[in-house]
């Protein structure tokens, strides 16, 4: 059976969904891999590895033939028309924004893997790419956040006078925010975080960072461990609650998300006048609509305030930015999936595993996944 790895299509993607040791791992289990020419170039993976761990280099791979595509960014339309019934592919589907794509996958017979939907269990931690690519970016968050800061981040006693350290914020406390926290602090910054969830405070201050109280009289924990929308009142409470502890930051970190929704709204224009300048904001949901007001991804937006300005970082592609790594973590979380449904050096989905289940997409031209297939009925239903 055959596993193909291709350069990423899209534009600024430097991350590759196989590395060398990956590849190893697919051929000790009886795989044939065929490796685009180029695929790890840019994330630091020369050709000669892969050729080395066992993969046929090819110039390009025809996609007609291809039996399993391993892939980072959700598949473009011109691929999906290209594989052949029964392919089976291994990605990040963005099934919530992408529903031309998942609708695309299921019209062609793909049965599709979303790395989004594994599900979040102690036995699928090891396929959990959401966490994985989630660490990257929160650390990656502090360094953009430092490189820009026009001072110091720890404490520096001189014979000059001594500097105190930068105050940092970290608003969302998930896996990405949990790393910012790690990182700021093991950078000497003094760390302080916010989180709507109820067992955020014991996590943030495991990682040596101060928990945030705010009097909002609700949790707000959803499935999986994720956060859930507040209601339209309870939102604006919190961004009051939250305003004096945003004008004392000198670097603040967002990484609040909601699957599948907007990104919550955490900082106002007007919060952002109340910062002193030179401060930095730096916010990781940008892409998907940014808790920041003015954020715009890959871009920095200097926002004017008395005395210099504040500068708003929209970050994009944050794992990309550091694509060795983030791949090896990705590529192992595809290679642990896929070793999970190999039988006999093939790919056989056992529908009856939770982990298997719970992450197919689409399978025999129905899509699996009830949120998506709702929304896309909904959508029909809305014409």
């Amino acid at each position: 059976m055959k596993i193909a790895i291709r350069r990423e299509p899209i534009e600024g993607e430097r991350r590759v969904a196989a590395t060398p040791a990956a590849v190893a791992q697919y051929v000790a289990a009886g795989y044939a891999v065929t490796v685009q020419k180029g695929a790890g170039i840019a994330a630091g993976y020369p050709d000669a590895a892969y050729a080395e761990a066992g993969a046929e280099l090819a110039a390009s791979i025809p996609l007609s033939k291809v039996d399993v595509l391993a892939h980072v960014r959700p598949l473009d339309s011109e691929t999906i028309a290209t594989l052949p019934k029964g392919a089976i592919t291994v990605g990040f589907a963005s099934p919530a924004s992408e529903l031309d794509g998942v609708q695309a996958l299921a019209d062609r017979g793909v049965t599709a893997f979303s790395l989004e939907l594994i599900p979040r269990i102690s036995r699928a931690q090891s396929m959990d790419a959401l966490t994985s690519q989630a660490l990257v970016a929160g650390y990656r968050c502090v360094l953009e956040g430092a490189m820009r800061f026009p001072r110091f981040l720890p404490l520096f006693m001189t014979a000059a006078g001594t500097i105190p350290p930068a105050r940092v914020l970290v608003l969302g406390a998930g896996v990405a925010g949990l790393q910012a926290i790690a990182t700021a602090k093991r950078l000497g910054a003094k760390v302080s975080a916010y989180d709507v969830r109820s067992a955020s405070a014991d996590e943030v201050q495991s990682m040596g960072g101060t928990f945030i109280h705010l009097d909002l009289d609700a949790a707000a924990d959803a499935a999986g461990g994720y956060a859930k929308e507040l209601a339209a009142d309870r939102a604006d409470r919190q961004r009051e609650l939250l305003a004096p502890y945003v004008a004392e930051a000198d670097i603040i970190i967002t990484t609040a998300a909601i699957p599948g929704r907007p990104a919550p709204r955490l900082i106002t224009a007007s919060m952002v006048q109340g910062m002193a300048a030179g401060s930095i904001i730096v916010d990781l949901a940008a892409e998907t609509g940014g808790n920041v007001e003015g954020a715009k991804p890959g871009q920095d937006v200097l926002v004017p305030v008395t005395g210099g300005h504040v500068t708003i970082v929209g970050m994009k592609d944050a794992p990309s930015t550091m694509p060795y790594d983030a791949s090896r973590l990705l590529g192992q979380n595809i290679a642990n999936l896929i070793a999970l449904m190999t039988r006999d050096g093939a790919l056989v989905p056992d529908f009856d595993d939770e982990v298997v289940a719970g992450a197919c997409l689409t399978h025999e031209g129905a899509v699996r996944h009830e949120p998506t297939a709702a929304a896309l009925a909904d959508r029909k239903g809305g014409k």
